[in-house]
This record gives structure tokens, sequence and C-alpha cells, in this order.
């Protein structure tokens, strides 16, 4: 049996550092969705957010914080006391909870941003972590940019703020500089230079813009780190962050190197990827490792052969280790309302109320009409289309449209803008620009398209189309997702979607 120190303890700042992708910011209801599941999953320490960054961000954190149990809940300040105040009054009815303070301590930081010498930085450090330890002897200190510091004033810095009461210390690769072998060495070299270093946990906080922030992080757990800050699917700023899934894998997989454990109940990882990727509007690329949509997929008949004979000729991991069933495909225009319910619940959902349970199943016998089995993901988007929708200003009511190679496409759409129809029809290159631009001009909107993408749910000629779009409006970035058998349908109800939300946004912005 594993030993207390044998424990990897996961921070998980999906709701931090992965809204911090460009387009990824969530409402209070679906982030609290999400940290519901992320305890689901058995996460340690969930990052709620920022609460200095805007009273949004600290109804949230604070929502997390009074509502989920039965693990951390973190809050992030700056090194400052009106930073740590703010973090404490959304953290406080928490079930032990995380103050999380940081300062740079790189000279290029200090030189080009703190304007600051390493004996101010020290004191400063010192002081944000005493008083966030009056607070709670749950405090976090991060040295931002660590990996470009000088180590031995890292240690300086480490031991001092122990002594001040930090019981974890986080070493982040701020910008994913950091080479393997090299970030395993610095944290080796911390573990034998801290004095005090066993009264505290060292943490690792790595960055993907080099593609090597999993990596890295398994080299600080070969060293000794035994916390690692993680986001599903990877997604942060720039280009994301360590991959929970990845590290959650690699460690279960090769346990037979690394001789750690954890507390992740594994077959979550599918179901919260998907809906961390569903609400954020942010796609998981297809040969993603263990959550894309290739990840168990085997088209090579050598494969598919040394498959069927025995699994683990090709397969290293197993499809329902991670959350994926064959069993998934179990309804069609025959099954009943109890046969729905009981596979929304299978799903991990709550229970939904009466009124919602008769929605979805409308919507549900609807799909079935157009396609002959539904799948899980099916569920999953009528869902996210009924129960968990943003309150609609724009809501589509029908779409005609006409194209072909030797059509001008033309589109047609007719909107409820806050109960009143209106409707309109536009030229475009193709019917979905024509969709939009038609949206566009019925809404009086100026949004600009910055993405747009496109992916069947499941399988099939009738599978439902899903579109991802993302929309700059004035200096706000929006996500927007829709699905529908028609993909001129999915991809209008996306941009509509985005439309919501910046509505939304803005409207509670107001009040």
């Amino acid at each position: 049996m594993k030993n207390k120190s044998d424990k990897i303890i996961f921070f998980d700042t999906t709701l931090r550092d992965g809204e911090q992708s460009p387009g990824a910011t969530m409402n209070m209801q679906e982030k609290f969705r999400i940290a519901g599941q992320l305890a689901k999953m058995k996460v340690d320490v969930i990052e709620a957010g920022f609460p200095v960054a805007s009273a949004g961000d600290f109804d949230c954190v604070k929502n997390i914080a009074d509502n989920i149990r039965g693990v951390q809940i973190a809050g992030l300040a700056r090194a400052n006391k009106n930073d740590i105040d703010t973090a404490w009054n959304a953290l406080k009815n928490g079930e032990n909870p995380r103050i999380h303070t940081f300062l740079a301590t790189s000279d290029i930081h200090l030189q080009h941003k703190l304007k600051m010498n390493r004996d101010q930085v020290l004191e400063l450090a010192v002081a944000s972590v005493k008083h966030a330890a009056g607070y709670t002897s749950n405090v976090e200190f991060s040295a931002e940019d660590a990996t470009r510091s000088d180590l031995d004033f890292v240690c300086k810095v480490f031991t001092a703020v122990i002594d001040a009461g930090a019981t974890t210390l986080n070493f982040p690769d701020t910008t994913g500089y950091a080479m393997p072998d090299e970030f395993g060495a610095q944290i080796s070299y911390l573990m034998n230079n801290i004095p005090n270093i066993h009264k505290a946990v060292l943490s690792v906080h790595c960055h993907n813009d080099l593609g090597l922030a999993v990596a890295n992080s398994l080299a600080a757990i070969k060293a000794g780190a035994r916390q690692v800050e993680t986001t599903i699917n990877g997604i942060g700023e720039r280009a994301g962050n360590t991959a929970m899934e990845e590290i959650v894998m690699g460690l279960k997989t090769r346990s037979d190197v690394h001789k750690v454990v954890t507390d992740i109940v594994t077959e979550q990882l599918h179901p919260t990827s998907r809906m961390v990727s569903t609400i954020t509007g942010m796609m998981v690329q297809p040969n993603k490792a263990i959550v894309g949509a290739n990840a168990f997929a085997h088209e090579s008949g050598i494969h598919q052969d040394g498959i069927l004979k025995e699994r683990t000729t090709y397969e290293i991991m197993n499809p329902c280790d991670v959350g994926l069933t064959a069993g998934s495909l179990v309804l069609g225009k025959h099954s009943g309302r109890h046969a729905l319910k009981d596979r929304i619940a299978t799903l991990g959902h709550e229970p939904l109320t009466d009124d919602e349970l008769q929605k979805v199943f409308t919507r549900f016998k609807a799909l079935a009409d157009v396609k002959k089995d539904i799948f899980d993901e099916d569920i999953e988007a009528i869902l996210m289309d009924i129960v968990f929708a943003i309150p609609e200003t724009y809501k589509l009511i029908s779409l005609g449209a006409m194209s072909g190679n030797k059509a001008m496409p033309v589109t047609g759409v007719k909107l409820s803008i806050d109960g009143v129809e209106r409707e309109g029809a536009a030229i475009g290159v193709g019917p979905i620009d024509a969709a939009f631009k038609t949206i566009a001009q019925i809404t009086n909107t100026t949004s600009k398209l910055l993405y747009f993408a496109v992916s069947s749910i499941t399988g099939g000629t009738d599978a439902q189309g899903e579109v991802m779009v993302r929309l700059q409006q004035d200096d706000k970035i929006i996500m927007g997702q829709g699905a529908d058998p028609d993909i001129i349908t999915a991809a209008a109800k996306a941009y509509i979607n985005g439309l919501n939300r910046a509505a939304y946004m803005k409207n509670k912005h107001k009040k």
C-alpha cells in the first residue's frame, strides 16, 4: 500500500487559468456545473477563479465555495492585502478553503514588470503569506516565472514563505520555457536545497507553449513534486496548460514507472472533457490523447485484426477506464420518457424538473424522427440547448437556404427578438455565410467571425452536426455553439448562441 507521500494532489484550474483562453468565458451556472463535475471526479483542489478580477468572478468563486463540498476551493490573489482580503471573503464559507497568492521571482519580471529588487520581493512575499495565513492554514504561494528565475533565490523565497505559513509551494513554468530533463533537475534542486521543504507540498504548474506541459509535469512528479496543476482538455492561456486527463492516465498506465497514487475517478474523464468542451465552445481535436474522438479508433486492418484477437495488442488503456462505453447506443424513436430519464441520470446529470424533462423529451422525439439512433452525445446536445441554455434575446424560428454550384447562395431567416418576430434574407459566398449575414442584419449587430469549426457529434450520415464559432463584439470575444442534423441550421444556432451570450454578458454588466 502506498503511503501519504505517494499521493499526487490534483489542483484543477480550468475555471481560472482555463477560462483565460480567448472566448472561453463562462457564466456562474456553467462554472458551477463544471465545479460539481470536478468534485464528482474527486479532484483535490478546484481553483474557482480570481475573486478580485471582477464582481462576477467574486460571485462565481463564492457560489462554488458556499455550495460545493468534498473538495478544497481555492481563489487566486496577487501578493497584496486587498487581493487576499477579497479572496478570503469569497472563500470563507468553503470546506478547507485555500488562498493562492503569487509574486514573480525572475529578474525579467522584477526589472520590467514589478520594478522591484530581490529584497523587496522577498519582503512582500513573506508579508502576503503571513496575511493570508491569518485567515487560513491552507495557503499556497506561487513564484511566477520560476523556471527563468535564479534557483537559489527561489529557494530563499520558498524557505521564508514556509516559515510565514505557506503549506503549498508552486513552481510554475509560466511561459512554457522548460525542457523535461531541465525541469526535473530544477525540482530536485528545490527538494534538496529548501531546509524546511518537509513542512510543505511542492507543486508545479506548466504551460504548453512548446508542447511539453505534460512531459514537464511528469518529470516533476518523478523528481518529488506532489501537487500538479492542470486543466481539463489542457485549455488555458496561449497554447494551454497541462492536460489533467493525460497526467492521470499517464500515472495510471505507467504506475510501474511513477509508483504514485491519485484519488481521481478516471471513468469521469471523458464526460468531464465533453462538458468543458461544450460549455466553453472549445472543440477537442480528434487525435487528442485520452479524450479525442480518435483516441481509441483503429482503422488499420492489421490493428483491427489485433484488437479483435486481443485488445491489449494495440490498446494500452481500456476505453471504459476513461468513461467510454461501447453500449452507449440505447435509444431510438420508440424509447419512452422513462428510458430517457434513466439515460440522463446515467450520464451523471442531476434530475430534471417535470417541465425540463418534457421539453427534452419533445426535442428527443423530434430528433429521433430525423435520425434512427440517438447517442449519448445527442442527448448531451439537447440538454445544453434546453436545460442549460442562457436567456435567449434572439431565438431562431425558421431558416431556409438555396445553394449549389450553379445557383446563387441565398438564406432566409426568421428570428424572435425579445418576443418580436423579424425576418430577412441575404446572399453570401455559401449558405452559411448568407445565414450569418442575414442574422447580423436582422439583429443589427456587427460581430466579427474569428473562428468557425464544424464536426459530427456521432457517426453516420444522419448524425447531428455541431458548429462552434468565435465572435468578436466590441472588445469581447465570445464563443457560440449549435447542433442540428442540418449543418446550416446548426451554424445559424451557433451564431445566435454567440449573440445571446454577448447580450447576456452586456445585460449582466448593466446590473
